[in-house]
């Protein structure tokens, strides 16, 4: 599967670490969150980021402006509706990402991939509350994410080789090492 766009569910440090890395190298992404404030205030710390990577040469200034043009916003989760790949970076909270699973399974498209960043909710249990549990998969970036290498895959006992195969291949995209 060929991923070109990408929403990330959650703009808080992890979320728009997230964002910055995946608009960085070439993916349209839509950060959603529930607050207007969150998703400015997530813009204006990708910048600070841009700029510092600028500052110290491992970007160019036309490598930060192509990425923020990467970048869309949005309150509603309905934006995610025509993404290739979701990765979500809600709360650690089941109830809070099973709703959001919910929701994204009917609004997403069959062959969308939902991942997770969960570092301790089971990936079994959240593709559970899907009708794509072949679909569900954990992406559990390191913070911060534009600088640490390190992605962890985490496979669902439904998890299908293409989803995982597919996500290894995001990783790497994505100049992370996955383990």
């Amino acid at each position: 599967m060929a991923v070109k766009n990408i929403s990330v569910i959650g703009a808080g440090t992890m979320g728009n670490g997230i964002v910055h890395v995946c608009a960085q190298f070439g993916y349209t992404v839509t950060m959603i969150d529930i607050s207007e404030e969150a998703l400015k205030k997530a813009i204006n710390n990708i910048e600070k980021n841009l700029d510092r990577q600028v500052q110290k040469n491992i970007i160019t200034e036309e490598v930060k402006q192509n990425t923020l043009k990467n970048i869309q916003t949005n309150t509603n989760l309905d934006a995610a509706k025509n993404s290739d790949v979701v990765i979500e970076a809600a709360s650690e909270n089941f109830a809070i990402k099973e709703k959001i699973f919910k929701q994204l399974d009917e609004i997403c498209k069959a062959e969308t991939i939902l991942a997770s960043n969960t570092s301790s909710i089971s990936i079994t249990k959240i593709g559970a509350a899907t009708s794509r549990a072949d679909k569900v998969i954990g992406m559990h970036f390191m913070n911060p994410v534009p600088v640490m290498k390190l992605i962890e895959i985490i496979n669902g006992y439904e998890t299908s080789k293409e989803t995982t195969a597919t996500i290894i291949e995001l990783s790497k995209q994505l100049q992370k090492i996955p383990v």
